[in-house]
C-alpha cells in the first residue's frame, strides 16, 4: 500500500491483528528483508513494515535524508493507519530511524529492539568513510553495493550463505543512486541518542553480533549497560537477521512477548 508523503510515495505493508509492531530495515535493505518473520509474527501481532526513503518502493525526498525526515515518513504512515503505539524494530539503519521517532514520540513507542544498530553518532572515521562511499556510489554504485551487501557477512557466512546474499544484493542494486547517497548522508549527520535511549522507561534490547565489522560487539556491550538495555550476542556478521534466522526469531519473539 502507498500514502503519499510531501509529494512523496511511501510504500507500507500491514498485516494481522494485535499490538502493533512496527518493522524499520536497514541501509540498502527494504521492508522484503522482513518477509521470513511475517509468518510467525501476524500471528499474534499486526505488523506494519516501511520502506523507509529513497529505499524499496518509496520515493527520495532531496539530497539528505535524515534519520528525523525518516521517522516523519513512519509517522505519516501511523498517523495513516490511526496508530497512537507501537514496538519498534529496527535493523542497522532502521534502529537510528526509531530511536529518532522514539525522540518525538516517546509515548508513541512501547518497546524499542535494536538489532545491529547503535544510539551513538558516527566518529569522525566513519564520516570520513561515508563520504568515500558517496564517491564510489557515483563512480561505479553497482560494484558499490555488491561489495558494501558482502562485507556485512562473516567470511563463513559468505560462503555458506552465498544464495542468500546473492539475493540480498539483489534487492539491494534496486535502491536508486539518490536513495543511497541520501541515505549516507543523513547517516552521516544523525544525533547522539544515547542520552534518549537511556532515559526510555520501555523494554529495551540491543542484538548485537560478535563479528559485526559495522556496530562493535565491544562497545555496544558498554553502550548497552550506559543505557539500562538489554542486550543479546550472536556469533556472527551484522545481518543478524540471516547469520543467525533462528535465534533471531526466537529473541523477537520472546521480546514481543
Amino acid at each position: 500500500m502507498i500514502i503519499t508523503y510531501k509529494d512523496t510515495a511511501v510504500f507500507y505493508t500491514d498485516e494481522g491483528a494485535g499490538t502493533p509492531i512496527v518493522l524499520l530495515h536497514g541501509f540498502l535493505e527494504n521492508s522484503r528483508m522482513w518477509q521470513s518473520l511475517l509468518p510467525v509474527l501476524t500471528k499474534t501481532n499486526r505488523v506494519i513494515c516501511i520502506d523507509l526513503l529513497g529505499h524499496g518502493h518509496t520515493g527520495c525526498l532531496g539530497y539528505i535524508h535524515t534519520m528525523e525526515l525518516m521517522a516523519e515518513t513512519v509517522q505519516a504512515v501511523l498517523n495513516h493507519l490511526n496508530i497512537q503505539q507501537s514496538i519498534f524494530i529496527g535493523h542497522s539503519m532502521g534502529g537510528y530511524v526509531a530511536l529518532a521517532f522514539m525522540e518525538n514520540n516517546p509515548q508513541a513507542v512501547l518497546k524499542l529492539c535494536l538489532a545491529n544498530a547503535t544510539a551513538k553518532p558516527d566518529t569522525p572515521e566513519r564520516q570520513a568513510n561515508r563520504d568515500r562511499a558517496i564517491l564510489a556510489v557515483k563512480k561505479n554504485h553497482t560494484i558499490f553495493v555488491r561489495m558494501a551487501v558482502g562485507n556485512l557477512f562473516t567470511a563463513k557466512n559468505q560462503h555458506l550463505r552465498a544464495p542468500q546474499i546473492e539475493a540480498v544484493k539483489t534487492e539491494a542494486l534496486k535502491t536508486p543512486v539518490q536513495g543511497i547517497i541520501a541515505a549516507l548522508e543523513g547517516m552521516k549527520v544523525r544525533k547522539n541518542r544515547t542520552d534518549i535511549l537511556k532515559e526510555a522507561n520501555i523494554p529495551k534490547l540491543f542484538i548485537l553480533g560478535e563479528q559485526d565489522t559495522v556496530i562493535p560487539s565491544k562497545s555496544s556491550i558498554l553502550e548497552a549497560k550506559q543505557t539500562q538495555t538489554n542486550y543479546v550476542m550472536f556469533p556472527d556478521g551484522h545481518m543478524s537477521y540471516i547469520e543467525n534466522e533462528t535465534l533471531f526469531l526466537n529473541e523477537i519473539m520472546r521480546f514481543i512477548e
